[in-house]
């Protein structure tokens, strides 16, 4: 048979691989390969990385990514517990912007250098993990610590990335926002500029570990996981059954510690070893650390308002460093309609909310990039707001000069039920409740799996009204309001109340509640479910009685002692509406989320036995109030 000319053509023009030519295969060849290299020559993007050297020898898994052809580039930095290798892999693409997560598009695409580091211990750096490292002090005397390790990482990417301008600025949320707080201790001179999102700041007092002295049950999968194996172990194997059996069956914490083999896990045992806010905790508190340092690296501090992991952490950094702006222009407050981390994904809604649009990529855009900009690019001042805060309710960015923007109002609890700016009468009439351990309220409707992101993530949005109709949650409850009631700042509970027992838990909860009639919701086709009654929190709160007379003091209570519990909600800037009503819950468990009080008094709650837990009777008096700060 003779070819066509022009296919003899073809075939003498095709130039075959070697490789190809070479590697002749049979039925029995062996199809494994011992790797395949995502980064084609055809990407339009350049990743190395590199072991990068600690002054004590430790080296520290680096990834450097940038596009082709960039030069004189700022280099943007993260220090994580979570894996530095996989940063970059949202999807197998040749194009960066698809590589990258959707918080890096704007920068990657602007010609950042994007730097993400394993810190010291965890997947492919060296050294030894210590799960929030205290600074160098009386609780570290090893000389190293996250403030060292980013100032030796900063000093190695300057003078070892070519294609940088010899600025760097940090970032990073939760674990890496604490991390971005740490490298502005004794800061790296290349180090200009900082935004650290949802910082893990004081883990006793308001962030991760406990709240006002109550143990969030929540973090052990998390401290097994990170414990293990460097990061890279497959996580604690529970069962996919209800949280709340699960917990409730066990008995104290302590117990479920026990039945699942986590008691000897070492950060674990830090907590169990360390109910009391004893120097143990206050001297790693990162916002009394900052209260010490210079202002170096102007700051933006970013939450979410609905932060279910560290809503303490940034306002009390801002509480702390803002008396050293002494032009109102290096330290910002950010508060955004989100969820923890929220301002790093998609801000179009929260739970049942729905907002004007994506929020989170709305300030990325509108501000931290342009912040970046200006001090790590050169450009023209971007004239950063000293605060930002989004108004929930109306839906808008607020700037202001200042935060708290409210001036405190007291908002009483009254008879028959009832919310009042006017002090009530009768300031010794009260409510009662029972309390009972064995049947805790539950802090979402079960059944409860705190590892089901869809049920964690937003939980602090959940409808309350799952709770407001048991009898051991005080509901109170103002008229319809006739004028928008607008709040910014934390709102102060002044809780004047009494237990028969011999400790207590309290948990207070600011509502925002919806008319009760229709909506456009789901049944029109809107966006968003019916809204119909719907009882939002804009703040939920717990404090643990013992530490009534002080943190590093817990005693027991003196049974039908009225004692004066004042603590603070979180951070916002809220509208409640006209045709809404306010709420103010009252109780004495979020449950699995916190750990249960026995209601009698034990040298250590996660040591309690079965007979430690006993009902009690709560009363709560009409003296109590929260102080709103309510905007002029």
């Amino acid at each position: 048979m003779r070819l066509h000319p022009l296919m003899l053509a073809l075939a003498a023009s095709t130039v075959f691989p070697v490789a190809f030519a070479a590697d002749k295969v049979t039925p029995m060849t062996p199809d494994g390969v011992a790797s395949y290299e995502k980064i084609r020559p055809q990407a339009d993007f350049i990743k190395r990385v590199e072991m990068v050297p600690m002054r004590d020898g430790t080296k520290l898994y680096t990834v450097i990514l940038m596009k082709k052809g960039t030069k004189n580039a700022p280099i943007l930095l993260s220090r994580t517990p979570y894996d530095a290798k996989g940063a970059f892999e949202r999807s197998g693409s040749q194009s960066m912007h698809e590589v990258v997560d959707v918080m890096d598009v704007e920068f990657v695409e602007d010609n950042y250098i994007r730097v993400y580091q394993d810190i010291r211990g965890l997947h492919n750096s060296e050294g030894d993990y210590v799960t929030n490292r205290p600074l160098v002090g009386p609780l570290n005397n090893t000389g190293i610590d996250e403030s060292t390790d980013a100032y030796d990482t900063i000093d190695w990417l300057v003078k070892h990335v070519p294609e940088a301008n010899g600025n760097v600025g940090i970032v990073g949320s939760s674990y890496l926002g604490f991390t971005a707080l740490m490298a502005e201790i004794n800061p790296h001179p290349a180090l200009k500029a900082a935004v650290p999102q949802s910082p893990m700041v004081d883990g006793w007092i308001g962030d991760d570990w406990f709240h006002n002295g109550a143990f969030r049950n929540v973090n052990i999968g998390y401290s097994v996981e990170q414990g293990t194996a460097k990061a890279e172990s497959s996580g604690i194997a529970v069962g996919a059954g209800d949280d709340y059996s699960r917990f409730l069956e066990a008995g104290s914490t302590g117990d479920y510690l026990k039945k699942w083999g986590f008691e000897h896990y070492p950060f674990i045992q830090k907590m169990v070893q360390n109910p009391a806010y004893s120097d143990f905790w206050s001297l790693q508190a990162v916002d009394k650390i900052m209260a010490q340092q210079p202002l170096k690296v102007p700051t933006m501090l970013v939450v979410g308002q609905w932060d279910q992991e560290d809503s303490y952490g940034a306002p009390a950094v801002y509480k702390v460093m803002e008396p050293k702006d002494k032009h109102n222009d290096k330290v910002s407050l950010v508060i955004g309609p989100w969820r923890h981390s929220g301002v790093n994904h998609y801000g179009y809604n929260l739970g049942a909310l729905t907002f004007t649009g994506d929020t989170a990529r709305e300030f990325r855009v509108k501000y931290m990039k342009p912040f970046f900009d200006h001090y790590l690019k050169g450009a023209p001042d971007p004239k950063t707001p000293p605060v930002l805060t989004y108004a929930t309710g109306e839906n808008h960015w607020n700037v202001s000069p200042k935060w708290p923007m409210g001036t405190p109002k007291k908002l009483y609890m009254t008879a028959n039920m009832g919310l009042s700016f006017s002090a009530s009468a009768d300031t010794k009439a009260h409510d009662d409740y029972v309390s009972d351990p064995a049947k805790p309220v539950p802090f979402i409707p079960r059944p409860i799996n705190m590892e089901d992101p869809f049920q964690w993530k937003p939980w602090l949005v959940q409808d309350q009204r799952f709770a407001s109709s048991r009898p051991d949650v005080l509901v109170y409850s103002s008229d319809v309001l006739d004028k928008p009631v607008h709040i910014m700042g934390a709102p102060m509970v002044n809780l004047f109340a009494a237990t028969s027992g011999t400790d207590a838990d309290w948990v207070v909860k600011l509502v925002d509640v919806y008319p009760n009639s229709t909506t456009e919701g789901a049944a029109q086709g809107a966006v968003g479910p019916e809204m119909t009654g719907f009882e939002l929190p804009i703040g939920i709160e717990i404090f643990r009685g013992r530490y009534v007379h002080g943190f590093d003091k817990p005693a027991a209570l003196t049974p039908g002692k009225v004692e004066h519990y004042r603590f603070g909600l979180p951070n916002v800037d809220h509208v409640f509406l006209p045709g809404h009503k306010i709420m103010v819950q009252v109780q004495s468990t979020l449950f699995p989320l916190y750990d249960r009080n026995p209601q009698t008094f034990v040298d250590n709650i996660f040591y309690a036995k079965p007979a430690d837990y006993q009902k009690a009777t709560m009363s709560v008096f009409h003296s109590s109030n929260l102080e709103l700060p309510i905007a002029n």
